[in-house]
């Protein structure tokens, strides 16, 4: 007890280091299952996966992945409808950046979508693997 006392400062920095390790697999667990850009490609070309850009229209229009739909994220609650014919497909949603993107599977989930994906990195690792896009 007296080792906790004097070393309090030293057990508070390797607590919150610990944590920070730790971060990233609770993060990941939120918002999934992610795929990264290889396993994304696999599902669009294996299982047919349809791509939602939840983006807005303005940065869509700048480029965005081949066949691509747009939904931005603000709207997706209230345009899930235009997806329901797709509940057995599987869906690759992502973002800019790949931080908000989990907002929209957990959206998607919640109203009976199972085979919803979260892209990793989003459209910013898409274009970065170099993978094809339109504009």
């Amino acid at each position: 007890m007296e080792f906790i006392i004097k070393n309090w400062a030293l057990i508070a920095v390797a607590a919150v280091s610990g944590g920070m390790l730790l971060w990233p697999l609770l993060r990941r667990g939120a918002g999934g299952p992610w795929v990264n850009t290889l396993e994304a490609t696999q599902l669009i070309n294996r299982s047919d996966a349809l791509v939602v850009d939840l983006r807005s229209a303005e940065d869509y229009a700048r480029g965005h992945i081949l066949g691509a739909r747009n939904i931005p994220l603000a709207d997706l609650e209230r345009r899930a409808g235009e997806l329901d014919k797709l509940k057995t497909k599987p869906l690759i949603l992502h973002c800019g950046d790949g931080n908000r993107a989990g907002g929209g599977v957990a959206v998607l989930r919640g109203k009976g979508f199972d085979k919803v994906h979260n892209l990793a990195g989003g459209y910013a690792a898409w274009l970065q693997a170099g993978l094809p896009v339109e504009k």
